[in-house]
């Protein structure tokens, strides 16, 4: 017999920006009570032209969270009046169904 799979709705935002501010960012989510991320590198081409990674100033980064809606909303709301008239950043929320929904 299987047991079903029970998942529960948690929003993941995905932030790609400048690999500078990962220490900014970092601190920005333990003042704000985010409890895990991910970050990663990132390369691609947009508003700001090609990053590739080859010096360290073109360096990107896609931080990824999963939280709840409300939580995500704020901390995207802070990364928009603190970083995006003077960065490149770019964000977007998904809605996800996520495991041990207590993790989040």
């Amino acid at each position: 017999m299987t047991t079903p799979v029970t998942t529960d709705k948690r929003t993941l935002l995905t932030v790609f920006a400048e690999a500078a501010l990962e220490p900014l960012l970092v601190a920005d989510m333990d003042r704000l009570g985010i409890r895990g991320y991910t970050i990663s590198d990132a390369r691609g081409k947009g508003g700001r032209g090609v990053r590739d990674a080859s010096w360290d100033e073109s360096r990107n980064l896609r931080l990824e969270i999963i939280c709840a809606r409300a939580q995500a909303e704020a901390f995207l709301q802070h990364l928009q009046a603190r970083y995006y008239a003077h960065y490149a950043m770019v964000a977007f929320l998904s809605e996800v169904e996520v495991l041990r929904p207590d993790k989040f």
